[in-house]
């Protein structure tokens, strides 16, 4: 043992005596003949216990946070009374004690700077055992982010513990993207990329209390054929729309109508930069749409770029973004996603031709080139005059694709768009509606909550963003200002045992 003896501060003896013992374990006859996963196990399990017995003691060593005789607080009241007492806080190494001095006096809140100089939590769980299940909840299931933090810190963590943390972490969602403004601007600086702004809706499963109120009416109306399911059609009455929004940045990307029709690859496209993409439940489509443009705004707040609003033809969203438009006095192009114009002409081109023929796609290359050519409602009229010509009778799907061109024609100017390099699709948004919502609020069987949905979803939209690591080190702040800061009088006196207040 005296071997390996490490001037140390004495402090650190115990985690220095788990050490030295961990390496005899390691030169043992035993561990000699182990293969490398048993090595990965054993060094694991007593390697965390040497991290938390170093964090413990290092806390330790750095006093109860003796303010004095008393502490004053924000409230004026001077805190008298002193007592020490100790908590458990659970952290990604386990569990650790802390030792603190309280300041208290009757009727009034108890001061503990020794919690301040750590920016302890309210809750029992370190900020970075929260950041690392909030970061698995984002991603995976209760149940799987729960055993992810079990395996990798042997702490187990209730599921209703687990569902505040979630909301916990989400609460500077809104604060964070509204503070950020400037630096979204500079991460898309170029005069002529175009500023992108796509939305859409997507149902997620709800606990009936939960449901918008024209939904639970209907789905007290509606009389269920299981008692243990829904069945087919009955889902639609147990879902709340959640709005998804996206904000971006591309370069010009110009191409021709025959080009796209054909399948020709030009030079590599250009992808989106600085997106941001981002749903709730809570908010209805036209705060959605409303902070849809604040956040464009923040990109371009001179209006100095080509903005573009993709929509997929749904009425009511694009009254909403018609509204914004006229509201702001913007000068935005709204696109029809081109997307959804191929699919309605594959489903009319069935009703002319067998599904899968190559007259089929011949059809759709046709009708396809006509509206990229910018003549979408000639279209229209040629798709209708053939039906009636051929005397189809089954003729839904062409009457609901003719009447989709005619209607969005305005939006249809492709001609203009592609001239122009601008997108045309609506793709960003659909892989953020399957990403952000369906690929983890749709699990089978789910029913969410309002206020647990929303914090999952707004966790997702800061991971999807790519924003994590800096929205973390922003909540961390902000619970700081709230739990701590917000209580305490004198920063320059704080100073004298180590608490920095944040200005």
């Amino acid at each position: 043992m005296e071997a390996y003896a490490l001037p140390v501060n004495k402090q650190f003896q115990g985690s220095l005596e788990k050490f030295l013992e961990l390496i005899q374990k390691l030169q043992s006859g035993t561990t000699q003949r182990m293969q490398l996963s048993s090595l990965e196990s054993l060094v694991a399990v007593d390697g965390r216990e040497v991290f938390r017995l170093l964090l413990e003691e290092q806390i330790q060593q750095r006093g109860v946070g003796d303010f004095g005789p008393s502490i004053e607080g924000q409230d004026g009241i001077e805190r008298t009374h002193r007592r020490e007492r100790t908590i458990k806080l659970k952290t990604i190494f386990g569990e650790i004690k802390i030792e603190r001095l309280i300041y208290s006096k009757p009727e009034s809140t108890s001061l503990i700077p020794k919690e301040a100089i750590l920016n302890i939590p309210e809750n029992s769980y370190s900020h970075g055992l929260q950041q690392m299940l909030s970061h698995g909840l984002a991603k995976n299931s209760y149940s799987e982010a729960i055993a992810a933090v079990k395996e990798r810190t042997s702490v187990d963590i209730p599921r209703r513990q687990a569902e505040d943390v979630v909301r916990i972490a989400a609460t500077d969602f809104q604060d964070f993207y509204e503070d950020r403004g400037m630096q979204a601007l500079r991460k898309a600086t170029r005069d002529n990329e175009f500023v992108v702004l796509t939305t859409d809706g997507k149902g997620i499963v709800m606990r009936k209390e939960d449901l918008r109120e024209a939904t639970k009416k209907r789905a007290d109306e509606t009389e269920h054929k299981l008692k243990t399911r829904l069945s087919k059609g009955e889902k639609k009455n147990a879902k709340r729309m959640a709005q998804v929004a996206s904000v971006y940045s591309i370069e010009p990307h110009e191409r021709t109508a025959e080009q796209i029709v054909s399948g020709h690859k030009t030079e590599k496209p250009p992808k989106p930069q600085a997106k941001r993409v981002w749903a709730s439940l809570e908010s209805d489509a036209k705060d959605v749409v409303s902070q849809m443009f604040d956040e464009a705004v923040r990109r371009d707040p001179h209006k100095k770029r080509d903005w573009v609003v993709l929509v997929d033809g749904q009425q009511y969203q694009l009254g909403l973004i018609k509204d914004q438009i006229s509201s702001r006095n913007t000068p935005a192009t709204i696109i029809l996603d081109i997307v959804h114009v191929i699919e309605y002409l594959w489903k009319a081109a069935r009703d002319f031709h067998p599904e899968a023929s190559a007259d089929c796609e011949a059809w759709v290359s046709h009708y396809l080139l006509m509206i990229l050519e910018g003549k979408a409602k000639q279209a229209a009229a040629a798709i209708r005059r053939s039906a009636t010509c051929q005397v189809i009778e089954k003729r839904e799907a062409i009457e609901k694709c003719a009447t989709y061109l005619h209607n969005n024609a305005p939006y249809m100017n492709y001609d203009k768009y592609l001239a122009a390099g601008s997108p045309i699709g609506t793709g960003v948004i659909e892989g953020a509606c399957r990403h952000l919502v369906k690929d983890r609020m749709d699990i089978t069987g789910a029913r969410w909550s309002l206020k647990g949905a929303e914090a999952v979803l707004q966790l997702r939209s800061i991971c999807a963003s790519g924003d994590w690591e800096e929205y973390w080190a922003y909540h961390e702040a902000a619970e700081y200002k709230r739990n701590h800061r917000s209580l305490y009088v004198y920063p320059e006196r704080m100073e004298k045992v180590g608490l920095r207040l944040v200005k």
